[in-house]
């Protein structure tokens, strides 16, 4: 990373530019060239152009070019991250990029733009709506949100620059959102670097107190970890294996969530330390277990096989905690293939190696992909959609097996329902029992990891609405609820009830606003008030920011110009209400069918 000073020398753009080829010296003349020509366009496109804490434009740009550098990413990837922003510059073109840095740059700059004009802490609905535009994006080019991550990772890095307030709107954000996401996509430097930035700006006391917590007894941690280490060297170069062997404490935010789930003060973990141990093959790795175990007494249910049974995002490493002079010590043994893809994630699929063409690299194997096209094909509210993307995309995550042997990967907490219908919907609609590891479970009992998963079904049976509330995945909620819809006439949906309550609640809040702005208007104006009001707008509508809309006004009511007005979809197209019409608020179903409208300003 570029340590981007303060001071004149080290934000002129010349030095900025040989700092930059200083420390990532592997470059061809020829990308050389390119990264150039990129960093002379932005610095004149934004010469004289200084950020809100009063430093020049041009350095965010370069350290998020910098932090895709040292992922080593490719050039058209480093490129795009320095121009990430550029459309907010005024005078900057699209033609204009595109016809100077390509196609592929050009294409991952203008999503990246779209994804950073989304206001991501909104309402629910408004927040899930962004999430899945953002998620959908990436299923194109999975470098539109490696150019985002880079770019949340630098705010948050500089964060210390705004006020509290948005600092932990920023953070939670972050924890919300993109953290989850870099560990979807493998990258635990980065979901780490940003879980424990979240928690400094979010809980700054609690971090402080893990800090100094860590800090305390530095020489006596290290020298138990030496010995642990060099114990380790000895018993592999017996046996001729070569290992690399790192030990580092754990992230602030691992503590800290840590310290939640056994509600104890960080001073009470022993567990804050880890070695790392990095070998050349997977049969090294099984036999480093061995060693790892017959040096230490290994503790009941610490171990974890990642090798065998890779995650849904390409990690793949052997995890063990053991008992050393007294205190938990969690070693993870893994290749080093294993550990560049543990570091980088889907970002090693893009390497930076000279003369390979990147844009048809295959990243389609990781788990969050498919369930992103899976996704796609559905016909989910958004408000259904906020649920599967929480719960599933970015939540833990088990794995267990069918009687086969097929792997089935849940959400934390998922029971036997769940995975009936991740097996088919034929098969969750019938299920009456299960059977884990050959024992009869309740089929509303959470899964455990690894267990072999029977469902036991009955012809006559059917979804409940006890099922509906305990099931985790987006699959069984939405065939329990369309079932429940069509067969159960005493099913009452209170959730969507609800939902349309705080909805008609959003609009008529948002009526009394326009009203009281008429009333301001008409008394300033001294007009006729309906003249008055109708004067400041053109008659036309405006849906979602986009003009030149089809529509047409409801009988019910008869919305006049300057009215407060709703609106939705039906078969024949746009229809606007009253925000106050009671036959708008009867339509069923009406708040997955909202569009937002307004009246076209003069």
């Amino acid at each position: 990373m570029i340590d981007i000073a303060t001071n004149n020398s080290e934000t002129d753009p010349k030095i900025l530019l040989e700092t930059f080829f200083k420390t990532f010296d592997s470059f061809s003349e020829e990308d050389k060239a390119l990264f150039t020509k990129a960093w002379d366009f932005l610095c004149t496109k934004t010469e004289g152009i200084s950020r809100a804490c009063g430093l020049p434009y041009i350095l965010h740009p370069i350290r998020v070019a910098s932090i895709l550098a040292q992922s080593k990413m490719d050039m058209d990837c480093i490129i795009s991250g320095l121009l990430h922003a550029i459309f907010e510059v005024d005078g900057v073109s699209e033609e204009e990029v595109k016809s100077q840095f390509g196609e592929t740059v050009f294409k991952i700059v203008r999503d990246t733009s779209k994804i950073t004009g989304m206001k991501i802490n909104a309402s629910t609905i408004q927040q899930a709506d962004a999430i899945r535009k953002m998620l959908f994006a990436m299923i194109d080019d999975v470098r539109v949100i490696l150019v985002k991550l880079a770019d949340r990772l630098d705010r948050m890095r500089n964060l210390k620059s705004i006020d509290e307030k948005k600092q932990r709107l920023v953070a939670s954000e972050v924890i919300d959102i993109w953290a989850p996401l870099a560990d979807r996509l493998g990258m635990q430097s980065v979901k780490s670097e940003l879980e424990d930035l979240s928690l400094k700006y979010s809980n700054p006391d609690v971090f402080q107190q893990i800090k100094a917590i860590v800090a305390q007894k530095k020489d006596e941690r290290a020298a138990y970890l030496e010995k642990a280490v060099n114990s380790i060297y000895k018993s592999a170069e017996k046996l001729g294996i070569s290992v690399q062997i790192f030990s580092r404490a754990k992230h602030f935010y691992s503590i800290y969530k840590k310290m939640q789930k056994r509600n104890v003060p960080a001073s009470s973990l022993y567990d804050l330390l880890a070695l790392r141990v990095i070998c050349e093959t997977n049969a090294e790795c099984y036999t480093l277990i061995g060693i790892v175990h017959g040096l230490w007494k290994p503790m009941d249910g610490r171990f974890k096989d990642y090798i065998a049974m890779p995650k849904s995002n390409g990690y793949q490493s052997l995890h063990t905690t053991v008992v050393c002079e007294g205190k938990p010590l969690e070693i993870q043994i893994r290749t080093r293939d294993m550990h560049n893809m543990a570091e980088h994630g889907v970002a090693s699929h893009w390497l930076y190696k000279k003369g390979m063409n990147h844009d048809k690299v295959d990243v389609a194997s990781l788990g969050i992909f498919n369930q992103l096209q899976n996704l796609k094909k559905e016909d989910l509210s958004n408000e259904t959609f906020f649920s599967e993307l929480k719960g599933e995309l970015l939540g833990d995550e088990i794995y267990v097996f069918t009687p086969k042997g097929d792997v089935i990967q849940l959400p934390q907490g998922s029971c036997a329902i769940d995975f009936a219908y991740r097996v088919h919907s034929g098969v969750g609609e019938k299920i009456v029992g299960a059977k884990a590891d050959g024992k009869i479970i309740p089929i509303t009992a959470p899964l455990q990891n690894t267990q072999i998963i029977e469902i036991i079904t009955n012809p006559q049976a059917h979804p409940t609405e006890n099922q509906l509330k305990i099931v985790k995945t987006s699959k069984a909620r939405q065939k329990i609820h369309s079932w429940l819809l069509a067969n159960d006439p005493t099913f009452e949906d209170k959730a969507a009830a609800e939902q349309r309550a705080k909805d008609l609640d959003a609009q008529n809040e948002r009526s009394r606003a326009i009203q009281e702005e008429k009333r301001k208007h008409r008394s300033s104006k001294g007009m006729n008030p309906e003249l008055a009001e109708k004067s400041r707008y053109t008659g036309k509508i405006i849906v979602e920011n986009t003009k030149n809309v089809t529509y047409t006004l409801a009988g019910c009511c008869n919305p006049s110009v300057g009215d407060p007005i709703v609106a939705y979809m039906t078969k024949r197209g746009l229809k606007v209400h009253k925000a106050t019409c009671l036959t708008f608020q009867r339509i069923e179903n009406i708040e997955n069918r909202m569009v937002e409208v307004e009246w076209e300003k003069k």
